[in-house]
């Protein structure tokens, strides 16, 4: 993948409506505290249509031979991504973020989303030697993540006050400064933003300390680049084109958190489908660490293509909601 075979004229056009449109999702969010179904719907729709109208562009411009190949691209990155749904709702479970911030870290997410989907796409498959090693860790947090939903119970869905004690600032709190508390929606905090009974929740003194939020925000990067090392390899044997390759990734990536919101809401209507997404995080963890073990050890003989995982997911969140629909939540009587 050493060519572009596109004019700049195609990649000024590319990349000035991902830059508009990310921009125009995050100013119309800027107030709202909390994203709802409606909201998520008709983002994730016009997400969809983006993808569709670039397909369009590519076919008017060029010829539908490099259309389709970026359609091909696209559906098949749409299909693999709806693995990263369930792993964001663990991440986010796990911190006890709600609401807004979800957003705001989503958004953020994205942006590092273009960043390293480009590194990806550069190097071509380069990075994908590490791929198997680098599955056996995910797979293993990604197993981790569904028992600890599992093991919950009904109070930890309630935001955390303070993350003294919370993994992701044991894990870190001796590399780097951090305030374990969340400050607003803010990343970073300055030393003397915070009052003296606060500095009792820092780690270590330092000028600046990264807050909760960025901790959860690097979950959700190191994710995301966990599951490119899957994803990108297969949309690079749709088409060697970069541009290609790198357009059918993004557009995919845009939709996926309009498509988590919804997911997201709708669990707090139906009580099952959190049992649902508990039950697809174990599988997708079996997976990674099979198809892992495939590449790095030897061919166990079981091969899950993208789409019976996209099928076994798609089921399982049906049966989810639909064993909500039949057995809904009993209210406690007085």
């Amino acid at each position: 993948m050493v060519h572009f075979g596109f004019p700049i004229e195609t990649m000024i056009v590319f990349f000035s409506v991902i830059i508009l449109s990310v921009y125009l999702d995050l100013f119309a969010h800027r107030n709202i505290k909390e994203i709802s179904v409606k909201d998520a719907s008709l983002w994730s729709l016009f997400w969809i249509g983006l993808a569709l109208a670039f397909y369009a562009y590519l076919w008017i411009r060029f010829d539908k031979d490099s259309a389709d190949l970026y359609l091909a691209g696209y559906v098949l990155e749409k299909s693999l991504s709806v693995d990263n749904l369930m792993v964001f709702m663990a991440i986010f479970a796990s911190f006890g973020i709600t609401g807004k911030l979800q957003h705001r870290i989503l958004y953020w997410g994205i942006v590092g989303a273009l960043i390293f989907r480009a590194i990806f796409v550069v190097a071509g498959t380069a990075l994908f030697s590490l791929s198997p090693w680098i599955g056996f860790g995910f797979a293993a947090f990604v197993l981790w993540s569904g028992w600890k939903m599992l093991s919950s119970n009904e109070n930890d869905d309630e935001e955390i006050e303070d993350y003294s004690n919370h993994w992701s600032v044991r894990w870190t709190g001796k590399l780097m400064p951090v305030y374990a508390k969340l400050f607003g929606d803010r990343f970073l905090v300055k030393h003397s933003e915070l009052s003296t009974e606060q500095r009792t929740s820092i780690t270590r003194q330092s000028l600046r300390y990264v807050t909760p939020a960025f901790l959860c925000l690097m979950a959700i990067e190191t994710s995301d680049v966990a599951f490119a090392f899957d994803s990108v390899p297969a949309v690079i044997a749709v088409t060697q084109e970069p541009l290609l390759v790198y357009a059918s990734m993004i557009f995919a990536i845009l939709g996926l958190r309009s498509l988590y919101f919804i997911l997201a809401a709708l669990t707090k209507y139906l009580i099952h489908l959190e049992k649902a997404v508990i039950a697809l995080l174990f599988f997708i963890g079996i997976k990674m660490a099979i198809q892992s073990w495939n590449h790095a050890i030897g061919d166990t003989g079981i091969h899950i293509s993208p789409n019976m995982s996209l099928f076994i997911v798609l089921g399982t969140l049906v049966v989810g909601v639909v064993a909500s629909l039949i057995f809904p939540e009993k209210k406690s009587e007085e």
